[in-house]
Formats: C-alpha cells, structure tokens, sequence
C-alpha cells in the first residue's frame, strides 16, 4: 500500500540503545552519507532488536508515539528529490 508508512531511525550520535513505539522499522545507521544499507527490522514478539549492521540496540515501549525516540532526534525524515 502506498499510504503505509515505516518509521526509519537513525543513530549519528553512536547511543548504545534507542527506545521506538513501534515494532517495525528501518534502520539507516547514521545519516547520508554515511549511512548503511536501509534494513527493515521486525521485532515480532520481542521487545528488543538489533541493528544487523551498525548493532544499534532498539527497544520497544507500546506507551511511546511512532515518530518519538529515546534519547530523542533519531527519527529520521525521508527528504523529496
């Protein structure tokens, strides 16, 4: 579906773990461009995950909204050509 949206995340700063409200995702590593391969990354029942390729731990917290990250500015905006 086009309108279906995954949030992609970020990790310039090198923080040992960012915590998501959601459980599919993209990792980018940092930002262009220096940035690894876009990985999908599905946490299914579990509520952590690692990135294959940066080993940026993400963790899940149902309370928190799809576009926030603890420490906050890893969300990561696809820009328009």
């Amino acid at each position: 579906m086009a309108d279906h949206h995954i949030p992609h995340f970020q990790n310039d700063a090198g923080h040992p773990a960012i915590e998501i409200g959601v459980k599919e995702f993209m990792c980018v590593g940092a930002n262009p461009p220096f940035d690894h391969p876009h990985v999908f990354l599905d946490m299914g029942a579990d509520v952590e995950k690692v990135c294959p390729y940066c080993s940026t731990l993400y963790r899940y917290n149902p309370a928190q909204r799809a576009d926030v990250t603890v420490p906050a500015g890893c969300s990561w905006k696809i820009k328009a050509a």
